[in-house]
């Protein structure tokens, strides 16, 4: 018999364990466990077992283990439905020499959705089974204990999660209302207390229904996005589907130039990225579609241009994207190392700002400039030979047709230069 078993448990207890895990735990000198599932077996336990609260000592379970096996004492962990489902199984295997033998439950997700006669097989499961950090507003950063679950939910139809007493449904749903979801396009499953006597089953909430019930904990939920609500593309819109400043439009990164800007960036999947100067958020609302894993971090000085960018952010329900008010390098010292940066703004800080990016940037990362002065631009070429960096720039001239009478002609846009400088790093590629 092994040393070391980790038994999934559910809340109808000993009744609920199969007989290879009841042999286990009668057999177990020590007893690991939440509180409240300790009660559920501790009155079939043997006489003289010792049972250990992990309830706020979590990461002293490893050391209670190790202390057990160099006794020779059989010890049992106690984990809700399967630990290899958002429990602790990989966590404990990868703090322990030699893994515990793994006997599960079924999981919360497979009863909770047997409960809703629901399929499960397509589902992506999410976590906010995590610390208390408040009420979800627009704008949040990745530290935010619905962060993740928002983001499985802009990215998949259907996501299971794993609630917790703080992160509960209700304030996901508040959350998903605050990121701009309606009833229509979201609805709410909630599993409460399973497998216990006062079992509740909620099916297909709207939002704002879910939003101000008051769940019985244990939960777990269901997330229901019906497909196809954006069909944007995810870089090169119109500059005309973007709220830019009024009365005089057009303070704004042009469709030509930010198409360019982007791909010069090179943007992956999950990539950390800085706008600075974010303007209306046009070029930092698109890196965040191409970054649906990552995260776009934004700064602009101007109240008013923060606000159209806010705007254009809500509109697209982009919750990967944090703008901050303010004119860099304020609040950069804050932020991730990025693995890409575009300045469309320096506020007569350029030189500065550019030596703290590469100081900053992420080996193989790239930093994207645009000027349409020619003093900028030698600024900041001056500072990239300084830097000793390599880089490259690209004159942009485009022109669009306008009518005139029953014809077209071509009305020019200001010429933009556009600088690559590329960090050494993975590659040897040129920018």
């Amino acid at each position: 018999m092994t040393d070391c078993t980790l038994i999934g448990i559910l809340d109808d207890g000993w009744a609920g364990l199969a007989d290879a895990a009841r042999q286990r735990l009668r057999a177990a000198a020590v007893v690991v466990g939440a509180g409240r599932t300790l009660e559920l077996v501790r009155p079939h336990l043997t006489a003289g077992t010792e049972c250990r609260d992990m309830d706020g000592a979590l990461a002293r379970v490893p050391e209670w283990l190790r202390a057990a096996r160099a006794e020779r004492r059989p010890a049992v962990v106690l984990a809700t439905g399967d630990p290899l489902c958002h429990g602790l199984g990989a966590w404990l295997a990868g703090k322990l020499d030699a893994p515990p033998e793994i006997l599960p439950n079924v999981s919360t997700l497979q009863l909770a959705c047997a409960r809703w006669r629901e399929p499960w097989d397509d589902v992506v499961i999410a976590s906010c089974h995590g610390r208390d950090a408040g009420e979800w507003t627009p704008g949040a950063t990745p530290a935010h204990g619905l962060y993740a679950a928002l983001r499985a939910i802009a990215l998949h139809p259907r996501v299971f999660l794993f609630t917790g007493p703080e992160n509960t449904p209700a304030r996901l749903a508040r959350a998903l209302l605050a990121a701009g979801y309606g009833s229509d396009e979201i609805r709410l499953s909630v599993a409460c207390r399973l497998q216990l006597p006062d079992e509740r089953l909620f099916a297909g909430l709207p939002l704002e229904e879910a939003a101000r019930t008051d769940f019985p904990q244990p939960n777990v939920a269901l997330v229901r996005r019906w497909e196809g609500e954006d069909t944007a593309p995810a870089f090169g819109l119109d500059d005309d589907e973007y709220r830019q400043r009024t009365p005089e439009k057009g303070l704004i990164t042009k469709q030509e130039a930010r198409a360019v800007s982007l791909a010069k960036l090179r943007i992956g999947p999950g990539a950390t990225v800085w706008d600075i100067g974010a303007g209306s958020g046009s070029v930092g609302l698109e890196a965040a579609r191409l970054a649906p894993r990552g995260h776009v971090w934004a700064i602009e000085k101007s109240a008013a241009d923060a606000a159209n960018a806010r705007a254009n952010a809500a509109r697209r329900r982009q919750t990967n994207y944090t703008l901050f008010d303010g004119k860099a390098p304020q609040h950069l010292d804050a932020w991730p190392d990025p693995d890409a940066v575009f300045i469309g703004g320096s506020g007569g800080e350029l030189a500065a700002l550019i030596h703290l990016i590469l100081a900053r940037l992420k080996p193989g990362g790239r930093l994207v400039m645009n000027f349409v002065t020619l003093e900028n631009l030698a600024t900041a070429t001056a500072a990239l030979a300084e830097a000793a960096v390599a880089w490259d720039v690209v004159q942009l001239q485009a022109s669009r047709s306008q009518p005139i009478l029953d014809m077209h002609r071509m009305a020019a846009l200001n010429p933009v230069w556009i600088v690559t400088a590329c960090q050494p790093g993975k590659t040897d590629e040129k920018p």
